[in-house]
């Protein structure tokens, strides 16, 4: 999973309000503002801290024209990205199988075999690494919240990694493939930075862009409201996304759906000479499954009852997932009977979660802990988070949030 790239300079050329992906200015209020950790994978080395760690406001509007749903109230000054941001999936052997077989798609779908290609928010670097390797590419990452060991993942391919924001300044070869996943939502003025990257020099007629983002579809219309976070301003529906590169003069190959509908990827090229289409250039959207808010809040409410119900029962309870889900979860609920977080992540073990105070275990403290109900923050580790369970000789009750 990629590391966000934010640049100040795509920052201060926003103005509000207006949709951040077909530019129309008719947007209709969403979700009421409430207060949110300004980090969901910045975890804090004592619970205090975690409890009283930053915030930031959340107010969601959407778009008519196009659907897209961003924070109006987003701050991008209150943001800094640096290596102690943590967000890795690919210790999950669920998501490292969807991570290879995407990078291996790619490679087989545009023949990439001995070419170049840039990751533009690298992260760990796990993703263009694998590019490489599959094709035998070379590739070159960017991101300022590249860890400094980010090397050792690439070790043996020609893959360098740099720890800087990308920009049209660079002097680059031409550049076959760039990659850019979970990113796009962290990015207050998206059209800016799409046109950063279309600018490169390095970039062609024949570049092939491919950018994965969460799906707003998953969030809004699927009621998966623990990804309501301070760190996404932008959530895409395919319809904005094809509005936003369209916007962009950028020529769209094709959509997908991704990982179980969580995710949305768009493949496209840049147009020689195309000119920027303006806003509402798409048909208007339709409507969604019921009033967000109420839903919302239902589900808020239904949630807050279930685990105070399951702690007066005596359950321990902890929840399976450290990341922006299980963060988003536990600080709307704040439930005092779940104190562990577990997750697959070693980097992120011995840490406590902004908001709740939670702290985050292996699943191997589970064997001594022994708990009654793991609620598991991610339905598509099911499969993954029941067999290891049971290699540990447990058998709680299982329950998806």
């Amino acid at each position: 999973m990629s590391h966000v790239m934010a640049q100040d300079r795509v920052h201060r050329s926003v103005v509000w309000p207006k949709c951040r992906a077909c530019g129309d200015a008719r947007v209709e209020p969403l979700l009421a503002e409430r207060s949110v950790p300004l980090y969901c994978n910045v975890l804090w080395e004592d619970r205090a801290r975690a409890v009283e760690a930053p915030r930031g406001p959340l107010r969601l509007s959407v778009c008519p024209n196009c659907s897209h749903v961003y924070n109006e109230a987003f701050i991008p000054e209150l943001l800094d990205y640096t290596p102690a941001y943590e967000n890795s999936l690919h210790y999950s052997s669920h998501f490292s199988g969807y991570a290879e077989d995407l990078a291996r798609s790619l490679v087989d779908k545009y023949r990439l075999h001995g070419r170049f290609v840039v990751d533009v928010g690298c992260g760990h670097g796990d993703f263009l690494a694998l590019v490489c390797r599959l094709g035998g590419n070379r590739g070159r990452g960017y991101d300022r919240s590249c860890p400094p060991d980010a090397a050792a993942i690439a070790r043996g391919l020609d893959v360098v990694f740099v720890p800087e924001f990308f920009s049209r300044a660079i002097d680059l070869p031409a550049i076959d493939l760039l990659c850019c996943r979970q990113v796009l939502e962290h990015i207050a003025d998206p059209a800016a930075f799409l046109a950063e990257i279309a600018a490169s020099p390095a970039v062609t007629g024949e570049t092939v862009l491919f950018f994965e983002v969460p799906n707003a579809a998953y969030t809004f219309e699927d009621d998966g409201i623990w990804d309501l976070i301070y760190e996404h301003c932008s959530y895409f529906t395919t319809r904005s996304l094809v509005a936003l590169f369209e916007r962009c003069g950028l020529e769209v190959i094709a959509t997908r759906d991704l990982y179980s509908g969580q995710y949305l990827g768009i493949e496209a090229r840049p147009v020689p000479g195309a000119r920027a289409a303006g806003p509402g250039s798409v048909a208007p959207a339709t409507a969604t499954n019921g009033p967000f808010a109420e839903r919302y809040r239902s589900k808020l409410a239904r949630w807050q009852n279930a685990v105070a119900g399951w702690a007066a029962d005596g359950e321990r309870i902890v929840i399976w997932g450290a990341g922006s889900k299980g963060v988003g979860f536990l600080d709307a609920l704040r439930p005092a009977a779940v104190a562990y977080a577990v997750d697959l992540n070693p980097r992120k073990r011995g840490r406590f979660l902004p908001g709740s105070g939670a702290e985050v275990v292996a699943p191997e403290f589970l064997s001594e802990y022994r708990p009654d109900r793991v609620i598991l923050m991610n339905p598509v580790y099911r499969t993954e988070v029941s067999n290891l369970l049971a290699r540990l000789g447990l058998s709680p009750a299982l329950v998806a949030a």
